[in-house]
């Protein structure tokens, strides 16, 4: 796949993760955030909670989306959501999870993994 549809396919997978938030109820606060070098795909609110939201899709099952967040990239994004609370001086808890899509040529399956990974207070 050459880098255009890879980010295409990204793109893509972004806008039904919004959509599938917001038929759930979620209000979307950020999409694509950037805070330094971490970027936040989807920041939103379900009930009192902020939740920090990667989406990982790809265009093949052959490998699952969520295996993509490693440890590392689990704490890039607890880093930017201490900041993203931090600045904005929000005391909500904290949530962080996964939506993982899969998207052929006539089927698209999403799965949204509530609580994908917990924060980690050692890095």
């Amino acid at each position: 796949m050459n880098p255009s549809n890879h980010i295409l396919v990204g793109k893509t997978g972004e806008e039904l993760a919004v959509s599938f938030l917001k038929e759930k109820g979620y209000e979307i606060l950020h999409t694509n955030l950037r805070l330094e070098k971490v970027e936040v795909d989807i920041i939103a609110k379900d009930k009192n909670q902020i939740v920090f939201v990667e989406v990982k899709t790809r265009s093949s099952a052959m490998v699952e989306p969520e295996k993509a967040v490693n440890k590392s990239k689990q704490k890039n994004l607890q880093w930017a959501a201490e900041i993203f609370l931090e600045e904005r001086q929000l005391k909500n808890e904290l949530r962080f999870d996964i939506i993982a899509i899969v998207k052929q040529k006539n089927n698209t399956d999403i799965e949204h993994f509530e609580d994908a990974f917990y924060p980690y207070y050692n890095f």
